[in-house]
């Protein structure tokens, strides 16, 4: 099951606040180049290329289905390419400000990763990240618990997928051993006001879920849905509901 763009811009007022608090730490001296990795449908990579008016910017991401809602953003300044995290680590190109907001949950074993990533930022390099605690967050919990149950495991083949987000400290230590200065890292919550458990669920529906839903068939998708609407139930009681959304945002300079 591809990604569906118009399932994860249902919560975009929800999801641009980290965004905006992300940007703001970011300054425009000495920024000529810049990559935003994980761009999605490319709407926040846009912002940042008007903000920085002056810098050419490309957006990566590995989904097609993103990727088409970007076509029409590009610009002189701004361009847009389908790329994994995983390649775009690999890569030789080096930038002024390395950019991603809501995407590296999804790559694995974040020491080797940040150590390439860093290593991809000129002198005076900016990089700017922000990312859901996984872990800490109550849906995610409830859906870790959900699919290492016996009958869902079977439905999944023993499929489950940890979270490689790192605690704040390891971060810091991260980004101080590969030669960072700035270092400006904040776990933050952003409330989110749900009336019901379906609205919760739909939520996670367009992040955490999709791996899980690719894997299962559509009745089973159905039966899944209406489990889980109801341990959201359950956890909160009552609706209208506040649901505490942990997100940790990082950011620190090169130079050297």
């Amino acid at each position: 099951m591809p990604w569906n763009p118009d399932i994860y811009n249902q919560f975009k007022d929800i999801r641009f606040k980290p965004f905006f608090d992300l940007m703001s730490l970011i300054s425009n001296k000495n920024l000529d180049n810049a990559i935003d990795v994980g761009c999605g449908t490319g709407e926040q990579t846009a912002i940042l290329s008007k903000h920085f008016a002056n810098t050419n910017f490309v957006g990566i991401d590995s989904s097609t289905e993103m990727l088409e809602k970007s076509s029409h953003l590009q610009t002189e300044h701004l361009k847009f390419e389908q790329q994994t995290i995983e390649d775009f680590a690999q890569g030789i190109q080096t930038y002024d400000l390395i950019f991603s907001n809501a995407a590296l949950q999804w790559s694995d074993t974040h020491k080797e990763l940040f150590q390439k990533i860093i290593s991809k930022l000129n002198r005076n390099g900016q990089l700017a990240i922000q990312m859901p605690v996984q872990t800490e967050n109550t849906l995610n919990q409830i859906l870790l618990k959900m699919v290492q149950e016996p009958n869902y495991a079977q439905q999944l083949n023993g499929f489950v997928r940890h979270s490689p987000v790192l605690s704040i400290d390891d971060y810091t230590q991260l980004l101080f051993d590969n030669g960072l200065t700035d270092i400006n890292i904040s776990l933050k919550v952003y409330p989110i006001i749900a009336s019901s458990a379906t609205e919760l669920f739909n939520f996670i529906s367009g992040s955490a879920l999709v791996p899980y839903f690719e894997r299962l068939t559509d009745t089973e998708r159905i039966a899944f849905k209406e489990d889980f609407v109801n341990r959201i139930h359950m956890h909160y009681n009552k609706f209208p509901a506040i649901y505490p959304f942990k997100r940790i945002l990082m950011y620190g300079t090169k130079n050297d």
